[in-house]
């Protein structure tokens, strides 16, 4: 099954961040956000003005609540950049990958 179309799955803590050979698989599958350290996954996406990017923020914010997993969005004038991690283990877990393909579904 695609990771978009999973759900992403609450943490409640103690589970242990991914390791880097659980993250390389699900990073091919959003080969389109960087890794970062081993600790978070970051797109920026380019949009033609400041309306367009703000209406892609609110599309995201739709999804995030929809998964109740929320990432961190950077608004700026023809862009949008997106950081997501698992706050609570303070690093990645699958569901973080799961809302990533979620978002590149509606760029």
């Amino acid at each position: 099954m695609a990771l978009s179309e999973k759900d992403c799955v609450p943490c409640r803590g103690g589970v242990p961040p991914l390791t880097p050979a659980e993250i390389e698989p699900l990073s091919r599958e959003t080969a389109d956000w960087t890794v970062v350290d081993g600790h978070h996954i970051e797109r920026e996406f380019r949009f033609p003005d400041f309306r367009e990017a703000l209406d892609f923020v609110n599309r995201v914010g739709a999804i995030a609540e929809a998964q109740g997993h929320h990432p961190d969005c950077h608004l700026a004038w023809g862009r949008v950049g997106v950081s997501i991690w698992t706050h609570k283990i303070d690093g990645l877990t699958e569901s973080d990958f799961i809302l990533a393909a979620k978002i590149d579904t509606i760029r």
